[in-house]
């Protein structure tokens, strides 16, 4: 039986050997684009010489441009081969150039805004790879030489990609004026355009390809399945063994986190009960200057700082309602300088003792500036407080 097991696995991966050497691999070349969208930035340049066929070459007497980037556009392009496009343009009449029969004694700004539908001929010529020849009609609106109109217009130009995002945009436009006094012109542009929420579908050599590759896997498929069969059991076991492993692991950790959870919240509640059966810190009245009392407190707050290495605690100092408001702020930060001085001065770290001084705005009693109280009554304003913040 094992030995027949071993014919078959020979058998089988010499089958597979035969199929791995005719595979085949699609490439980018077996995909287009079919639809995105696309925005581009370039040059703008003006042809006002009276008609949109007339002079169409004649560079130094028609053609008026700026310097610097003067075209923006964006547009959707669909699977059909159709595209809409919005286009916004600026440009400068030079000085003695002619425009609308008219020579110009200065310069011009020049304005456009169209929108346009075009169409891929590559759809009706077939995939040209890189280059990407189109033609379109639309309707836009100038304002040339401080007149404005509508134009219709045409425009032939191509697109040559340098990857799938990245081209160059080079065309002619034909502006047929809807204003009288207006001449038509030629606008001719190029620029970089960029290519997004890109669309690809296989060509039809690709697809051919695809056929063959999922041929040639469903076929691997067959043998793989043939061999899972024989060592199914084994690996069935293997598995059980690990997953029974890591769920061992699994559970053991958990077990080690809950007990390192249980542990700090004791951790918590001893530090709690150890600060909160420490006295209150007092002072006398119009001083900052802790007390007798007061430092041994201090100090039994030092041990419990030095026995839980990674607590941080807050100190808050307050004063009775009797003096100015003012005076009282200033005399509570005193308190609490005098407090964590103390502290600090004990070899703690300055990271782990906060503060905040509140003057007499905490009172925990009733004496406030218009209410008659005793000293002791006072006294329990006059306090330094403290309050675990990280353990």
């Amino acid at each position: 039986m094992k030995l027949k097991k071993i014919l078959l696995v020979v058998l089988l991966t010499s089958t597979v050997q035969q199929f791995t050497a005719q595979e085949l691999l699609l490439t980018k070349k077996d995909s287009i684009v079919v639809s995105s969208w696309i925005f581009g930035l370039g040059y703008n340049t003006i042809d006002d010489s009276g008609d949109v066929l007339n002079n169409l070459f004649n560079v130094n007497q028609s053609w008026n441009r700026v310097p610097y980037p003067s075209r923006v556009s964006i547009g959707k392009y669909f699977e059909n081969g159709l595209g809409i496009e919005a286009i916004a343009a600026f440009s400068k009449y030079n000085k003695g150039t002619r425009v609308d029969k008219i020579n110009i004694n200065e310069e011009k700004e020049f304005y456009s805004f169209d929108a346009r539908l075009s169409y891929d001929l590559n759809k009706f010529f077939g995939e040209t790879g890189w280059f990407d020849p189109y033609v379109g009609l639309g309707l836009g609106y100038s304002k040339a030489n401080s007149i404005s109109r509508g134009t219709f217009n045409g425009v032939l130009g191509f697109r040559a990609w340098f990857s799938d995002n990245w081209g160059l945009d080079v065309n002619s436009t034909g502006k047929w004026s809807l204003n009288s006094n207006a001449t038509n012109y030629k606008q001719h542009a190029i620029g970089v355009v960029y290519r997004f929420d890109i669309k690809k579908e296989l060509t039809e050599k690709g697809r051919e390809k695809l056929a063959l590759i999922n041929q040639l896997e469903a076929e691997k498929i067959r043998i793989n399945d043939s061999i899972a069969i024989a060592t199914k059991a084994e690996q069935t076991a293997r598995e059980l063994s690990e997953n029974l492993a890591k769920e061992n692991e699994i559970t053991r950790l958990a077990e080690l986190e809950k007990e390192k959870q249980a542990a700090k919240e004791n951790e918590l509640i001893e530090i709690e009960k150890s600060i909160n059966a420490l006295e209150k810190i007092y002072f006398n009245f119009n001083s900052s200057i802790l007390n007798t009392p007061s430092k041994e407190i201090l100090s039994k707050l030092v041990t419990i700082l030095n026995k839980y290495p990674e607590l941080i605690i807050e100190i808050t100092s307050h004063t009775d309602s009797r003096g100015p408001k003012d005076y009282n702020q200033i005399l509570s930060k005193k308190r609490l300088k005098s407090t964590i001085d103390y502290i600090l001065e004990n070899e703690i770290l300055e990271h782990k003792v906060l503060g905040k001084a509140f003057g007499e705005t905490k009172l925990i009693n009733e004496c406030d500036d218009n209410t008659k109280c005793s000293e002791q009554k006072h006294r329990q304003n006059r306090r330094s407080e403290i309050k675990v913040i990280k353990h």
